[in-house]
């Protein structure tokens, strides 16, 4: 037998107490009559009264109410095996780190706004593995596929700038690091990357990357952030926490989103999508329901567990008949002339 709700039969704790206020209440009952007329003539004056009746009314009362308590605590039983399957597909997030993403054109910057993006994604999450790769100069795997979701949450909040040690942006590198790395190849089906990047990229082939990226099954879902036709300042600051802002040969950089890039990409994968934020707002867990949890999905484990079966009805119905019981037990027995 099983307990689906345990701490529910606590409650039989109070039969005790109730049983004792029954007691109390029937001996309080009894002086009050007997200061008031005596116990001689109490008995004259009513003699009609059954103390048994009382007392089996009220343990049937009492009876009832165990079993309700026993009921709550919804017990099962008749175990039978049942073969669960878990399915779903495998998402990686790809998230560039490079200074340009803490430019502010995004509040508090482009970066910061990715995270709380996929974290929203992470609440929505159905059975799917998750894996997280951030890039830079170069691309590092910081979590690998999971279902531990509370590991891959820990591993994002840890994501910046100093997450890669290499500065600049090859977006190629980053696709490639994860078909080589994350991605398995048994299957070329059910594989999505969710890049989330402001599209810059220094030389390192992103089109050719995203190509063979769908030559493998993998479908790429290109998140572009950042102002796309002023751009924005790059803000550093320096060991005292004062703000100033990047410069290369003695000129601020400016960084803009390049969505022409990206667009490419996504066209080299498989039902490939560009969502072009710039400095709006996206609902990233919305995407992730429309784009990745309405497509197929692989099994990506079985497991054989032990039903039980509830049988909190039977209690409730020798509840119900036991109080039935109570009300057809008069407390009065017939009085002869």
């Amino acid at each position: 037998m099983r307990w689906q709700n345990l701490e529910v039969l606590l409650l039989l704790w109070l039969l005790p107490l109730l049983v004792g206020v029954y007691f109390y209440a029937a001996k309080a009952r009894r002086r009050a009559l007997e200061s008031f007329v005596g116990s001689d003539l109490l008995k004259l004056i009513n003699p009609s009264v059954s103390r048994a009746s009382r007392f089996w009314k009220a343990a049937l009362v009492m009876v009832s109410l165990a079993l309700i308590i026993v009921a709550g605590a919804r017990p099962a039983w008749d175990a039978a095996p049942r073969e669960i399957e878990r399915q779903g597909r495998d998402v990686v997030f790809v998230v560039d780190v490079s200074r340009s993403m803490l430019a502010e054109d995004l509040k508090p910057n482009r970066l910061e706004r990715a995270k709380l993006a996929i974290k929203d994604t992470l609440d929505r999450l159905q059975g799917d593995r998750v894996a997280l790769v951030a890039f830079a100069g170069y691309a590092v795997v910081k979590c690998p596929l999971t279902l531990d979701y509370g590991f891959f949450r820990m591993m994002l909040d840890d994501l910046s700038p100093q997450s890669v040690s290499r500065g600049g942006t090859m977006i190629g590198d980053a696709i490639r690091k994860t078909n080589d790395e994350v991605f398995e190849d048994q299957d070329k089906r059910f594989k999505d990357i969710v890049l989330i990047t402001d599209g810059e990229d220094h030389e390192s082939a992103p089109v050719e990357a995203a190509a063979a990226a769908g030559e493998r099954g993998v479908r790429l879902i290109a998140i572009g952030i950042g102002d796309e036709e002023q751009g924005q300042r790059v803000p550093v600051r320096d060991e005292w926490g004062r703000k100033s802002f990047l410069k290369h040969e003695g000129r601020e950089v400016w960084s803009k989103l390049d969505g022409g890039t990206l667009r490419r990409m996504v066209m080299a994968t498989p039902g490939g999508r560009y969502l072009n934020v710039a400095t709006g707002a996206i609902d990233l867990g919305d995407v992730y329901l429309r784009l990745v949890a309405s497509a197929d999905k692989k099994k990506l484990e079985s497991t054989t567990l032990q039903v039980y079966q509830e049988k909190f009805q039977i209690f409730l119905l020798l509840a119900l008949l036991a109080l039935v019981a109570e009300m057809l037990i008069k407390d009065r027995r017939a009085v002869t002339n």
